[in-house]
């Protein structure tokens, strides 16, 4: 008679779920949606806001788990990602997508008790539109995944604004626009550098798909678009005198790195060199990448600087 085999032990550390969350990604949601929530202007108890802010972060966080449960096979296959807790094989997909599943129950209901259930609707869709309509549906269908799949990094001033208002007007809505259309020309320019972790993995993102020139271009058109957007806010009376001057400053300076990376030849020759370490894999590159990650790397700091100039602006008051 055959001995039944004993199941293995989970390697599973606390490390590991709170990995899960994508905390760097949670970081720049909790950053955006709270400063949706203060310029909305309304009065809102200090304990509510802070547990309004906690639930959008677990939602978004729940969206990351839900992602890595259903993308462990793919993130394998990336240096960038294979270091992740169900890539690396610390994690059962299963047990990532029940972590994902009761967070996003809670977040959700939770911040529709807090607040109000517009807000919770949002990131309820918030949630269902990453982990559903981008990872499953777009991400290997179409190199415009991150074009229509960018709304979803989007939602967290407009939820932020809901929370503290109920209402989702036009100006949250700029605030989405912002983050919408810059994470084309964010993510394409990280993209241009990691070309052979997405080709290995089948995913069709715009470098494997259209090439490194069309590519380049194509962050130039959406930098193009995006800088005026991004300067709208303190035109519109959004945001002030100290935004327009960050706006504008740091516009003609996102405008200059997409146009040397469109002169450049970064990405025509796929980086075959092995990463060190994961903050390797992301800013160590060869000489004719280097345009493409200065760019991304000053992508991440305007965006940064943009919502803390409306920060800054709203205390100021």
């Amino acid at each position: 008679m055959t001995q039944s085999a004993t199941p293995a032990l989970s390697t599973a550390q606390p490390e590991d779920f709170f990995q899960l969350l994508k905390p760097r990604v949670m970081s720049l949601v909790i950053f955006t949606a709270a400063t949706g929530l203060v310029v909305a202007g309304a009065d809102i108890n200090p304990l509510v806001a802070a547990i309004a802010i906690l639930c959008i972060a677990v939602g978004a966080g729940a969206a990351g788990a839900l992602n890595m449960a259903l993308e462990g096979e793919t993130d394998a296959l990336m240096r960038r990602t294979r270091g992740r807790p169900v890539a690396a094989g610390r994690l059962k997909p299963n047990d990532a997508l029940i972590f994902g599943v009761v967070l996003s129950i809670f977040s959700v209901m939770l911040l529709g008790m807090n607040t109000n259930w517009m807000a919770a609707g949002l990131l309820l869709l918030t949630i269902v539109y990453y982990a559903v309509f981008y990872t499953l549906m777009l991400k290997r269908r179409t190199p415009q995944n991150l074009v229509i799949g960018g709304a979803a990094g989007a939602f967290p001033p407009v939820i932020g604004w809901a929370a503290a208002t109920g209402e989702a007007p036009w100006q949250a809505w700029l605030l989405f626009l912002i983050i919408f259309l810059w994470t084309p020309p964010h993510s394409w320019a990280l993209a241009l550098y990691s070309t052979g972790d997405y080709a290995k993995a089948g995913i069709p993102m715009m470098p494997v798909a259209r090439g490194a020139k069309s590519t380049r271009l194509q962050i130039l058109l959406y930098s193009l678009v995006f800088v005026p957007v991004a300067i709208a806010p303190g035109l519109t009376g959004l945001g002030g005198p100290i935004y327009l001057v960050v706006s504008i400053a740091g516009g003609l300076m996102f405008l200059a790195l997409a146009v040397r990376l469109w002169r450049s030849r970064a990405g025509d020759q796929p980086d075959k060199a092995e990463a060190v370490g994961r903050e390797a894999a992301l800013y160590d590159v060869r000489t004719e990448a280097k345009p493409a990650r200065n760019l991304f790397a000053f992508s991440i700091l305007y965006l940064m600087a943009l919502f803390a100039a409306l920060l800054v602006e709203r205390f100021a008051l």
